[in-house]
């Protein structure tokens, strides 16, 4: 398994509008070969922040099969305007 992370910064007062709009690219991703869950958490010290957790059998599943789907354009089409700056995304492998 392999946990994605990404630390989301949206722009001053579209956090709303945001949150709706990310119910819907969830469906898209959801659909994914390879998507197991994810999780979506608002920083309670910054409203404007939000940490992205998607989990994913491969990372293969999440940088190809996703990053390079058309379904992948939907989601940059719905989601990538909010963001400034630009996430850094991050994959991580348990240990244990």
């Amino acid at each position: 398994m392999i946990l994605e992370k990404a630390e989301l910064y949206i722009k001053s007062g579209e956090s709303e509008l945001f949150e709706k709009t990310f119910r819907k690219a969830k469906k898209i991703i959801a659909s994914m070969k390879g998507f197991v869950k994810l999780d979506l958490l608002s920083c309670t010290e910054e409203n404007s922040k939000y940490l992205l957790l998607v989990t994913w059998e491969t990372i293969e599943d999440h940088e190809i099969g996703f990053r390079q789907s058309i379904e992948y354009q939907e989601w940059k089409e719905l989601l990538h305007h909010f963001y400034e700056p630009f996430p850094v995304v991050e994959h991580y492998t348990s240990i244990i």
